[in-house]
């Protein structure tokens, strides 16, 4: 049974699961399904077609599936979709997607968002990220597991981010991003590769070492980006220990619709 407090709003149609707590002066709408043992705090309008997971933290004053800041919606029955064990924090936006894309937007599971973050119409946001306070996320971005978004980073839309990258703070992002690079700057420069972020998340000294090689072998060869290519096809078939990360490196290039931050 769901614990309501009397000042929230919720309509006798939305769906709200065992252990569901939804705060004072909160609002939820008719088409919105809660999961079991999720927290809405206070101040907290939940609306549109939007589906949440289990265990999930939504802190005040959060916006959650508003329709998508984009002339081209016209009242479609899109939808906003959210994992489990996500915590939301204070003054968060994430908006419906858009029938020119999915039409939905998606957010995975244990992820961290902070304060003041955006997550525009059809962002694909994948698992165990962290997004620091005032990330933006323009429409149609994807965003990979593990990726670690720093305070007030910028992404244009239809951009794309691999698994396990790392965003600095002010970074203004423009192209895709591969897996494991580690970039900063306004405009965006790739620095690296992730290394700290690596280790933390179990990854062997010898697979960390492939993907430098990896690394320099896009950035650092003089390679065009074909020749790049054949390079790490060459290198994953001699890495066994690291051949599944290499192959998620290459096949990224082959994925990127606004080329690649250098």
């Amino acid at each position: 049974m769901a614990t309501i407090h009397p000042t929230a709003i919720v309509d006798p149609r939305a769906e709200l699961g065992d252990g569901v707590v939804i705060g004072a002066y909160s609002i939820i709408g008719a088409d919105v399904v809660i999961g079991e043992r999720t927290w809405v705090g206070p101040h907290v309008v939940i609306e549109g077609h939007t589906t949440i997971g289990c265990d999930n933290k939504f802190f005040q004053f959060s916006s959650i599936g508003a329709p998508p800041q984009d002339k081209k919606w016209k009242g479609e029955p899109t939808r906003l979709e959210i994992g489990d064990r996500n915590t939301i924090r204070e003054f968060c936006t994430f908006n419906l997607g858009t029938v020119q894309d999915k039409g939905v937007t998606k957010l995975g599971n244990d992820n961290w968002i902070s304060a003041y973050v955006h997550l525009a119409h059809d962002c694909v946001v994948g698992s165990n990220t962290i997004f620091s306070n005032n990330a933006q996320m323009a429409g149609h971005v994807e965003i990979g597991d593990w990726v670690i978004m720093s305070g007030y980073a910028n992404v244009h839309q239809f951009c794309k981010i691999g698994p396990h990258a790392f965003v600095g703070m002010s970074t203004s992002l423009t192209q895709d991003v591969p897996p494991f690079v580690l970039l900063n700057g306004n405009p965006a420069q790739a620095h690296g590769i992730n290394i700290e972020g690596l280790k933390r998340r179990g990854f062997t000294r010898e697979q960390i070492n492939a993907l430098r090689t990896s690394y320099k072998i896009l950035y650092r060869s003089g390679h065009t980006l074909e020749e790049a290519k054949a390079a790490l096809l060459e290198q994953e078939r001699n890495t066994p220990d690291a051949a599944e990360h290499i192959r998620a490196f290459r096949e990224f290039l082959d994925t990127a619709s606004r080329g690649i931050v250098r």
